[in-house]
């Protein structure tokens, strides 16, 4: 019964000064990470800074008002979790990646690309390709940081190739998670909560591809068609060759992947236990290779290129969001069901997902569990996913690729380029109408 009366008290902080304060809060916060251009303040500053100081507040909000603690207790365990799930996943992922780049790996692929005499929009259309059906695998943000990697190997300066590939590897890498049941979180937890088979989440392929291929074809028009070689590149003339290991680490990462979607499928272990197991191999596997080879290639070393700041940005953005999420802001939004046209709605998710965090917001779906039919939840499914390109920081992948490009891929640049996305995802709505709708083709 108490339980009961606190959950009433926290979801009617909505209506009071102190919930909209809260949700000022936010808005200022979220201003500051989209400006971060013009301040040069980095997105993790303003992100942390809200995120922690939202929950101190109704922290004391409850002590002075002598409100029972427990539920306050419950959100913050909660959500401490669901946070170290995302950021120790996050933090091997990047440590990878950083060993397979010390390692010579995307320089080798790199001066492969640029052997074969690829132009720079050759090589805008092989990333995003690969980041589409590699993202299905692996995941969209592990997708999306290695390929951003590989764009910053065939060139870190020239931004007509780096902003429209990377706004391309990113929309890729979400619109192929969207038809995975563990291609994004998202469609990892609808999956867990049975609203979809596994082979239904791949009748969502036609919508995410045709969508994705829209918005890279209006983006490829803005990349140069020039030869990488010809424009001051010429140092790739002889064959770079990956150093001793590199193969075997690109094995393990994958070995890391696969098992961190098994062990959540197969033992029920969060996917950030298999990566943590999986970055535990690559540990013995660096001590081999010393002990071996006497070949010093240093795990902490890598670790200390991670962008932190990427991390810390998750950290504040998902506590925020939290926050919102404890007063009742998403709860209440997850009504609208009941008073639109799901549809709609589930459109609306999709914006919604670009603006805050497709997590919570799906998390909220679910929770609310709206009489809607299978198609509708195929279709929230499908905006929770790609929904998030829309705005640069609206997914994880977008997040990864701001920090491993920054200064490179922002706010702003996204943002200018922010239409293409917006077609793509007008295209795969309507392609996700006809399929669903009109043929009933699931």
């Amino acid at each position: 019964m108490t339980n009961q009366v606190e959950e009433h008290v926290a979801l009617n902080l909505i209506a009071s000064p102190f919930g909209w304060l809260l949700l000022v809060i936010f808005i200022i916060g979220y201003y500051f990470i989209a400006m971060e251009e013009k301040y040069h303040l980095d997105k993790a500053k303003p992100a942390l800074f809200m995120g922690t100081l939202m929950f101190v507040m109704i922290g004391f909000y409850y002590v002075v008002n002598g409100i029972n603690l427990t539920p306050f207790e419950e959100a913050i365990d909660h959500l401490i979790l669901e946070i170290a799930e995302i950021f120790f996943f996050l933090f091997v992922a990047m440590t990878y990646i950083e060993a397979l780049s010390e390692r010579g790996v995307f320089s080798a692929l790199r001066a492969k690309l640029i052997a074969k005499g690829y132009s720079y929009r050759e090589l805008f259309w092989i990333t995003g390709t690969l980041s589409f059906f590699i993202s299905p695998v692996a995941d969209n943000l592990t997708t999306a940081l290695i390929l951003s990697t590989v764009l910053l190997a065939i060139d870190s300066k020239n931004k007509a190739f780096l902003v429209p590939s990377a706004i391309n590897v990113v929309v890729a890498a979400n619109a192929g998670g969207a038809w995975s049941p563990f291609g994004d979180i998202t469609t990892l937890m609808v999956w867990a909560a049975e609203k979809g088979a596994f082979s239904d989440f791949l009748y969502l392929f036609p919508a995410s591809f045709l969508g994705w291929i829209v918005t890279a074809y209006l983006l490829s028009r803005y990349v140069p068609n020039l030869d990488p070689n010809k424009e001051g590149n010429p140092e790739e003339a002889e064959k770079i060759e990956i150093l001793k290991g590199g193969k075997v680490i690109i094995a393990f990462g994958a070995f890391t992947i696969a098992f961190a979607v098994i062990g959540k499928q197969v033992i029920h272990l969060p996917p950030m236990w298999g990566m943590l197991f999986g970055l535990s191999i690559l540990q013995l596997y660096m001590y081999f290779l010393k002990k071996k080879h006497n070949i010093e290639v240093s795990i902490f070393e890598s670790m200390s290129k991670i962008e932190n700041n990427t991390l810390l940005f998750f950290f504040g953005i998902l506590a925020a969001v939290g926050a919102l999420h404890f007063v009742g802001y998403l709860v209440y939004a997850a009504k609208l069901y009941e008073m639109f046209d799901p549809t709609m709605v589930n459109i609306g998710v999709g914006f919604l997902s670009a603006i805050v965090d497709n997590v919570p917001v799906m998390s909220a779906v679910l929770k609310a569990n709206p009489s809607i039919d299978h198609a509708q939840w195929m279709l929230v499914t499908m905006t929770a996913g790609i929904g998030g390109s829309l705005i640069s920081f609206g997914s994880a992948a977008g997040v990864g690729v701001m920090g491993k490009m920054h200064g490179i891929y922002t706010f702003s640049s996204h943002m200018k380029f922010g239409w293409t996305v917006l077609v793509g995802y007008i295209v795969s709505l309507i392609v996700w109408y006809v399929q669903f709708s009109v043929l009933g083709f699931y």
